[in-house]
């Protein structure tokens, strides 16, 4: 008797500890994909973004040059331009902080803040000087060291972020084993234990003994599907909602980066080609149509469908949409990019014909069916998607904290109330032999 009650209190003792163990684990796996994986990624997004943004801007000031009917446009293009400077300074502080004790991460971002302070300073000459060869050579520290800098800090982490994942979904899937097993078997000297009493002394039933096997029972249930949930939630705010938000603020970027290739191509005429083949191959990285020219692009795609299995950054969203609203959502996404895009197609048609004042015009205007309108309207789709995606993230983040430790905590205290129940089960048979 007192042997079963010893291997009975060791197994309980071990089931508490399987659950708290995995609890504590949950706990911190949540804890480095709230405030450190995501932020990061979040933070490498924005300054990918802010870069992409800011050479826009300018060239978009040195288009509107001293234009009276453009002076808004110029001055709007300032403003957007500091502001971007200031998010993309703030970027860098945050990925820097983050960083520490990095050695190799720390010198990526030393690198970016060096060449981020080496464009700022081109950029002011450029704009002070209005020379657009100026710019060229502020464009070209953009395109070659900054962006490619930003987008590596990007990557690398997301790749963190996913190591995180999956070592939260390998811990995830240990603990659930471990229950599991060690539920098991105190189960089975549960079990041992009642036959030895109903054999030993006669009783069919030890009120105790079987209240503690219900309880450990459902201890074993509900923690194995408490588990479950965890593995699910983390699903969720990885694969399906920031594996989304990812793609689309990288399209975003991109499509801004697009849309200052549309500037440069007015602005650096000799050098429109080069300028051409950007644009059109940003908008392939955006949206695949498979062996579409300058020229033919925007038809290619009223041919594309957001259901159709579309290749590119918004086919990567096309693929993974999740949530409710989502899909229409991405359906206003293409939407606009086709409407954008064929405006594209009117800014070069014009420029085409010599009407280059016209063509500046309706690049930089914000009228109804202007270029900038409706890249507006697209980056206003894009960011209600981001948002729909976002929120799933966070919803599903903080579910997935919220039961990390407090369940396996209650649960451990179901099992010290088993381990109770046993003892004062065997209390009476015990004082029989006093």
């Amino acid at each position: 008797m007192r042997g079963f009650r010893a291997v009975v209190l060791t197994a309980c003792a071990a089931l508490a500890a399987v659950l708290v163990t995995g609890g504590v684990a949950a706990d911190a796996s949540w804890d480095a994909v709230r405030d450190h994986s995501a932020p990061r990624v979040t933070s490498a997004t924005g300054l990918y973004f802010a870069l992409n943004d800011m050479d826009a801007q300018i060239a978009n000031q040195l288009l509107a040059g001293d234009t009276a009917s453009l002076a808004r446009t110029r001055a709007d293009a300032a403003r957007v331009y500091e502001r971007r400077r200031v998010e993309a300074a703030g970027y860098l502080r945050d990925l820097a902080a983050a960083a520490a004790g990095d050695p190799a991460g720390g010198r990526e971002v030393a690198g970016a803040i060096a060449d981020f302070g080496a464009y700022e300073e081109l950029a002011a000459r450029a704009l002070a000087l209005g020379r657009t060869a100026e710019y060229r050579n502020a464009s070209h520290l953009m395109r070659t060291r900054l962006l490619p800098e930003a987008d590596a800090l990007v990557t690398a982490n997301d790749r963190a972020f996913e190591h995180t994942y999956r070592d939260a979904l390998g811990r995830a899937a240990w603990a659930r084993a471990a229950l599991i097993g060690t539920g098991l078997a105190l189960l089975a000297v549960l079990v041992a234990l009642q036959i030895h009493l109903a054999g030993r002394f006669r009783r069919v039933v030890n009120p105790g003994a079987v209240a503690a096997t219900l309880l450990v029972l459902a201890v074993t249930v509900v923690g194995a599907a408490g588990i479950g949930t965890q593995r699910h939630d983390l699903d969720v705010a990885r694969r399906d909602a920031f594996d989304s938000v990812l793609a689309l603020t990288r399209a975003r970027a991109v499509a801004y980066d697009a849309n200052a290739d549309e500037s440069r191509y007015l602005l650096d005429r000799a050098h429109s080609g080069a300028q051409e083949a950007a644009f059109l191959g940003k908008s392939q990285r955006l949206l695949r149509v498979p062996g579409a020219t300058i020229d033919t692009y925007a038809t290619g795609l009223d041919d594309v469908r957001v259901a159709d299995g579309a290749t590119g950054y918004f086919g990567d969203e096309f693929r993974n949409i999740t949530f409710p609203g989502e899909r229409a959502a991405a359906g206003r996404v293409l939407a606009r990019y086709r409407a954008y895009q064929r405006d594209d197609r009117t800014v070069r048609t014009l420029a085409r014909a010599g009407r280059h004042t016209e063509a500046v015009a309706y690049c930089t205007g914000y009228g109804p069916g202007e270029s900038n309108h409706d890249f507006a309207a697209l980056d206003a789709a894009l960011r209600d998607v981001i948002a729909i995606n976002m929120s799933a993230y966070e919803r599903a983040s903080a579910d997935g904290a919220r039961g990390a430790l407090p369940q396996p905590l209650g649960l451990a205290g179901g099992v010290a109330a088993a381990a109770a129940l046993v003892l004062l089960g065997l209390r009476p048979r015990l004082a029989e032999f006093r």
